[in-house]
């Protein structure tokens, strides 16, 4: 034998005698004084009761040490993200791949404490080829990414003679997301019909000579070939189909630390948060191309990719991408949205959506300069505390919004609505379009 196998071998000896329980300690033991005093007294009926004694918990260690490789296991998450407050079932499958059945088993995944206690679970024997599936739910009120696992095995054989631990190496993610709120239709700026009335087009048609041609695709209609430019370029070309121009939604997300108080699923953050992920939703299911961006200059997508997400079949990966980036935002050490006007300046980008934290006059003149070349822009303002309720504690910083700042936003053109702790996202939205409109009562457009 090899050294390497020689060493697996000892060491798989070692794994399996640390496994015996009290009571295969106890038969080993019991076993090795009946031979003893069997050879000592020339008894060979004690002899052989000592032998088997001893050789129950050793067959026993044997056969568990080789069945904690024969057992396999899976997990399954439904679904894989999860609002906030909401409930995922977590499957898990254990499958027995030996030619013997197993002893009892006892499963233990880990899970972080915020998704409650570990759950545990024993299962009778399984037999060759057989399996056992359980489930037990998790819950979390804070967003973020958990790591569910590894799953942790107890085995133990039949008479209780061994039991020997396998942790599995394959873990699951599960994605907590910020709570979303549906949204009331409203016209709240130019362009508010994503791809409804007055869409522009993004090419002209004037003639044959303002063709823009590109190469042929599977699936193309052959009546859309482009002959001129085919025999121009040696290979099949056909004719760009007119493509709308979607209308664009740009989320901007205060996330500076010295902007906010407290913290929790009821603080001015999070609410912030969970503002952010129902506007891209419900920008997202009315047709736009969204994107969001924060304080730092960040936009999700980012540019790799096309800047605004949201085109056709794209928009489910677009919700996916930006919900993966809302669970685990953070606060941001600077002081500044600088980096964002900078993201936003000389440039057209659509309606402009913010949810902002505490503002001096200093960043509220930013912010104002943000406005210019939109087409429409709405300021949300959360109150950190409610009247009467817990003040602020000043070693979390921010010193609340400047007097002025409303004020300098309003007379730059934004809409600016302040809400109240806790108050429903659909409320705020709809106060936002009435507040726009100059008119008491708001509704779908």
């Amino acid at each position: 034998m090899a050294p390497g196998g020689r060493q697996a071998a000892r060491g798989g000896v070692r794994v399996a005698l640390a496994g015996l329980t009290t009571r295969g300690r106890s038969f080993l033991a019991a076993g090795i004084a009946a031979g003893v005093c069997a050879y000592v007294l020339g008894q060979e009926d004690l002899l052989r009761v000592g032998l088997l004694l001893a050789a129950l918990p050793l067959l026993c260690a044997v056969a568990v040490h080789r069945t904690r490789h024969r057992v396999t296991s899976s997990r399954r998450l439904t679904p894989a993200r999860v609002p906030s407050g909401g409930e995922a079932r977590v499957h898990l499958r254990v499958d027995n791949v030996a030619r013997l059945p197993t002893g009892l088993l006892m499963l233990q995944d880990r899970v972080p404490y915020v998704l409650g206690p570990r759950p545990r679970f024993v299962l009778d024997r399984i037999e060759p080829g057989g399996r056992r599936e359980v489930s037990y739910r998790v819950r979390s009120d804070l967003r973020g990414r958990y790591p569910l696992g590894p799953l942790e095995l107890r085995l133990a054989d039949p008479f209780g003679m061994c039991e020997l631990t396998r942790s599995f190496a394959a873990h699951d993610m599960l994605t907590v997301v910020p709570q979303v709120e549906p949204l009331p239709p409203v016209r709240l700026g130019r362009g508010a019909q994503g791809l409804g009335d007055g869409r522009q087009r993004s090419m002209a048609v004037g003639g044959e000579d303002d063709v823009l041609p590109r190469g042929y695709r599977y699936g193309d209609d052959l009546r859309r070939v482009h002959w001129r430019s085919t025999a121009r370029y040696g290979e099949l070309m056909v004719r760009r189909e007119e493509q709308p121009q979607r209308a664009r939604c740009t989320v901007l997300l205060d996330t500076r630390r010295t902007a906010y108080r407290g913290a929790g699923p009821g603080s001015a953050f999070e609410w912030s948060v969970s503002g952010a992920a129902s506007v891209l939703t419900h920008m997202l299911q009315r047709g736009f191309s969204v994107r969001l961006l924060t304080d730092t200059g960040t936009q999700v997508p980012g540019e790799g990719t096309a800047v605004f997400g949201g085109a056709g079949a794209e928009t489910a990966e677009a919700a996916g991408l930006l919900m993966d980036t809302l669970a685990v935002i953070g606060h941001s050490e600077g002081d500044a949205l600088s980096a964002a006007q900078d993201v936003l300046r000389g440039s057209d980008e659509g309606l402009l959506v913010a949810f902002l934290g505490a503002l001096d006059e200093e960043q509220a003149r930013i912010v104002a300069r943000m406005r210019h070349r939109t087409g429409g822009a709405l300021a949300f303002l959360p109150e950190d505390t409610a009247d009467g309720e817990d003040e602020e504690d000043p070693s979390e910083g921010s010193a609340g919004t400047a007097p002025g700042a409303e004020r300098a936003l309003r007379e730059a053109g934004w809409t600016v609505v302040r809400a109240p702790r806790g108050a429903p996202m659909a409320s705020v939205w709809q106060q936002a379009d009435r507040e726009r409109t100059g008119v008491s009562g708001g509704g779908d457009r």
